[in-house]
Parts: structure tokens; C-alpha cells; sequence
């Protein structure tokens, strides 16, 4: 046998276009398990499917609760309401969120105990985040961001206990999305609470 390729027979049109098919199908399967792959990575990497458009409005209350225990006025909700502790020295705060005459949450900030309380009164598919931070001897302190959980219950939330030093300023901001660029309102600043 001489080292010459043997010649191919028996290939028709017919032939050739059934490969041509199977090229293209192999293709397309592979075109369309790309674009399922991509798709399933984004939806699990975006935010929630609702933001508050607009923004809900935040009303500020405060209380000097060296003149404490303080309730009622404005301090009053339609959830639970809100019960200030004597503190000496110490500034309380409560930030009520409504949206479209709603009350969708409220954060308060309670200088006995240094205590936040984060609340979501509206199962509505959305949250909002706090985060907290203090300034004490001239320097920041990051106590990191909070949202309450959401459950299908009527009003859920989440409180957290710090040690902050007394007579610190305890700046709260609002947010409306984890990646806290979309600020809603808060107590910070001259309006911070303290300790």
C-alpha cells in the first residue's frame, strides 16, 4: 500500500448537509446554555426586585432624657409607641418612615443601655438599612449597618446593645438600599444622638 490517503466515497449532498445541521445545533445548544448561565449569575447577584420610589419621608424626634421617662406625643405609633429610660446627659431620637401616608418603619436610638431598635411595619417587598456610628474623643467608630428581618409578620425587628461611651454622638443614617447610597434621612451631626 503506497503511503497515499484513500480517496473518500460515498459522500453526498445529503450527507454533508446532515453535518452542517449537527454543527449548528451543537452551536445553539451551547449559545443558549452560555445565556442561561449568565442570566442565572445576574439574578443572583441583584438587589431586591422594589426600592422605595420616593423615598419615604423621616421625621426626627428627640428627647433629653435627663428629663425622662418620657412617652406619648409624638413619641406615639401605631405599633408599639416609644418609652424613653432616664439617662443622664443622654439625647434620644426616634425617625418615623412614611411613604404615600404609610408608616413603613421607624429607628430608634436609646441612650440608657445604648440601645438601637430597627422596625419595618409594611410587608412591602423593600427594607431599609441603619448605620450607626459614634464619635468619642475625637475619633469615628463604625458599628456597622442593620435592617430588620423580613418575615411575613406585621412588623418585624431587630435591636442591637453597644457600648458606647457616655456623652459620645451617635450619628444614625437611613438608607434605602445595602449599599448605602441612596440615603433616606437620619440624626446625624448637630442632630446626632448621644450616649
Amino acid at each position: 500500500m503506497s503511503g497515499r490517503m484513500r480517496a473518500r466515497t460515498g459522500t453526498t449532498a445529503h450527507a454533508t448537509a446532515a453535518a452542517a445541521t449537527g454543527r449548528r445545533r451543537r452551536r445553539i445548544g451551547i449559545a443558549a446554555a452560555a445565556l442561561l448561565s449568565t442570566a442565572g449569575a445576574l439574578a443572583a447577584t441583584t438587589t431586591p426586585a422594589q426600592a422605595y420610589s420616593p423615598n419615604p419621608t423621616v421625621s426626627a424626634y428627640y428627647r433629653d432624657t435627663d428629663s425622662c421617662p418620657c412617652s406619648g406625643g409624638t413619641l406615639t405609633d401605631p405599633f408599639d409607641n416609644t418609652y424613653f429610660a432616664y439617662d443622664a446627659g443622654g439625647y434620644a431620637v426616634k425617625l418615623e418612615l412614611n411613604q404615600g401616608g404609610s408608616f413603613v418603619g421607624k429607628v430608634e436610638f436609646h441612650p440608657n443601655d445604648e440601645k438601637l431598635w430597627v422596625y419595618d411595619t409594611k410587608n412591602d417587598g423593600d427594607t431599609f438599612y441603619v448605620q450607626v456610628s459614634y464619635t468619642s474623643g475625637g475619633t469615628g467608630h463604625n458599628l456597622g449597618t442593620y435592617s430588620a428581618p423580613g418575615t411575613d409578620a406585621v412588623m418585624d425587628y431587630v435591636t442591637k446593645d453597644f457600648d458606647i461611651p457616655e456623652g459620645a454622638y451617635v450619628d444614625i443614617s437611613v438608607y434605602d438600599d445595602a449599599g448605602l447610597t441612596d440615603y433616606i434621612g437620619g440624626a446625624r451631626g448637630t442632630g446626632a444622638a448621644i450616649a
